[in-house]
């Protein structure tokens, strides 16, 4: 009975999620760590799957991270940051470069669609659990306009317009220093970069919190385009 109440507490969810994703975009919401996410191994054509973690937000956000497993152990992890969107049946996720994938829901799961959304005929599996887990420590691409305002930096999405703060970083205050050509002003920033979540918060759901890992660079002169 346990089980299937909480199959059932995860499908509300994620339709719930789906069916309030207008309203969101109008009024932001708290962030959540754990509000929906999902896990599988994937098939994949040159290596043996490809782990998957999907993570919903409920500001129209997500992340991927896929893990590619070769043997010998030489996996590969990449993840991505873009915008979510639901159609009349299909999850739609944009990465930033507007690329796209589809998923559908499958009972409690979600199944990858093809590149144009169609269901893969195939005796392979191409679903996605539902699963608790941390937020992916995975460094992904970033783009945005970056601020410092005193001690406080903060990014703005180039692909989701999302403001988000930053964690300090030395390397990122010299470069941002560098670059500007006034103070508080707004400088475009490419980077490796992660998620992580900060306690507190109302209710103490937790602050989203972005962390600069490598290749910087800045350019005042550029623009989201």
């Amino acid at each position: 009975m346990k089980k299937i109440m909480i199959a059932m507490g995860l499908t509300f969810s994620l339709l719930s999620l789906f069916g309030c994703h207008n309203k969101i975009f109008a009024q932001e919401q708290p962030f959540e760590a754990m509000q929906q996410s999902y896990k599988g191994v994937l098939p994949c054509a040159d290596c043996d799957g490809i782990e998957t973690s999907l993570f919903l937000q409920q500001d129209g956000t997500y992340i991927l991270r896929e893990i590619y497993e070769v043997k010998p152990k030489d996996n590969k992890a990449f993840a991505q940051y873009g915008k979510w969107a639901r159609t009349a049946d299909k999850l739609v996720l944009t990465e930033a470069n507007g690329e796209k994938r589809y998923f559908r829901p499958v009972g409690d799961n979600l199944e990858m669609l093809d590149t144009h959304g169609e269901v893969i005929h195939s005796t392979l599996k191409y679903q996605l659990k539902p699963a608790e887990q941390h937020m992916p420590q995975t460094p992904m691409p970033l783009s945005g306009m970056v601020r410092y305002d005193a001690n406080n930096v903060v990014f703005t999405d180039c692909a989701t317009g999302k403001v988000i703060p930053m964690a300090t970083s030395s390397s990122l205050q010299k470069a941002y220093m560098d670059a500007r050509h006034s103070p508080d002003q707004l400088v475009f920033v490419s980077m490796d970069g992660h998620f992580q979540v900060e306690p507190g918060g109302d209710e103490g759901k937790g602050h989203k919190l972005l962390v600069a890992d490598s290749n910087i660079s800045l350019d005042a002169n550029r623009q989201c385009q």
